[in-house]
This record gives C-alpha cells, sequence and structure tokens, in this order.
C-alpha cells in the first residue's frame, strides 16, 4: 500500500497532498475496490477542502474518481433498500399467517345442522386456509342454488 500512496496518479499529477486520491485512483484503475474503499473512497469528508479529491488532478481524472464513488454509493443505497424490501415482505407474510392460524373456523347451529346436504368432513383439529373473496362468494352463490333446487 505505502508504493501507492507515492506513486503519482494516472493522470500524471505528482502533487503530495493528493496521494490519498491518487492511491484510490490507482486501486480503482487494478479493479480492487475493497482497496480503494479502505482508502477512503466512501469516506464523509471526500469532497472537501482538506478530502480526497486531488485539486491538482484533471478534470478527467476527478470526474472518474467521483462516478466510482457515486456509483459505489448508489450499489449500497440498493442493497439496503432491497434488505429492506426483504423484511418488509417478511413481516408481512408473518403477519398473514399469523392471521390465519388466529382465524378460527366457523361453527354455528346453522353449519352443523341435520338439513344440510354438505357435511364438513374435515378433522375438527385442522384448519383450512380462508378462501379469497371471490372463491367465497362463488362457493356462496352454488350452495344458495343447490339449496333451491332441494334435496336430490
Amino acid at each position: 500500500m505505502s508504493e501507492r500512496t507515492s506513486a503519482p496518479c494516472r493522470c500524471g499529477c505528482a502533487d503530495a497532498r493528493g496521494a490519498a486520491a491518487h492511491a484510490i485512483v490507482a486501486a480503482l484503475a487494478q479493479d480492487d475496490l475493497d482497496a480503494a474503499i479502505a482508502l477512503g473512497l466512501l469516506s464523509a469528508n471526500f469532497d472537501d477542502g482538506d478530502g480526497i479529491v486531488c485539486r491538482h488532478c484533471t478534470g478527467a481524472c476527478t470526474q472518474a474518481l467521483r462516478s466510482a464513488r457515486e456509483a459505489r454509493l448508489r450499489a449500497l443505497a440498493a442493497r439496503e433498500r432491497y434488505r429492506a424490501r426483504n423484511v418488509r415482505l417478511q413481516r408481512r407474510a408473518d403477519e398473514r399467517a399469523a392471521q390465519r392460524a388466529a382465524t378460527p373456523a366457523p361453527t354455528s347451529a346453522a353449519d352443523n345442522s341435520v338439513g344440510d346436504t354438505i357435511a364438513d368432513t374435515a378433522p375438527p383439529a385442522t384448519q383450512r386456509p380462508a378462501l379469497p373473496s371471490a372463491a367465497a362468494a362463488a362457493l356462496a352463490r352454488a350452495k344458495a342454488k343447490a339449496a333451491q333446487r332441494g334435496p336430490t
């Protein structure tokens, strides 16, 4: 690492005050993101007066350094959004599972009357998953139509 800090920049700048920027540019040229980050690519004082950016490098070199920093910050933000989304989806799935488990099966006297033509054959210990609203409406219409026809 010490050879990176004393070497001139790829753009030809040899100003010693920009040694940190020159080292980051060299690490990025070698595609060594870990070293670039360790050298200060993501530091908070990147653009401050006494920050990482070398004021004597060419505009293209400085812009390449800033672009690499912005790309890495965008990637880190995207990773954080992805993780937050996964946590949110897992929380919603857990809430739905808890809601399904907490909802008891309907057991009213009308459901268990002797005149019903459709008997509940499920064992009492198992609960059926809730039907989607469209399926429940279709089932209700079918039961009503069957009740109008009478016993077969």
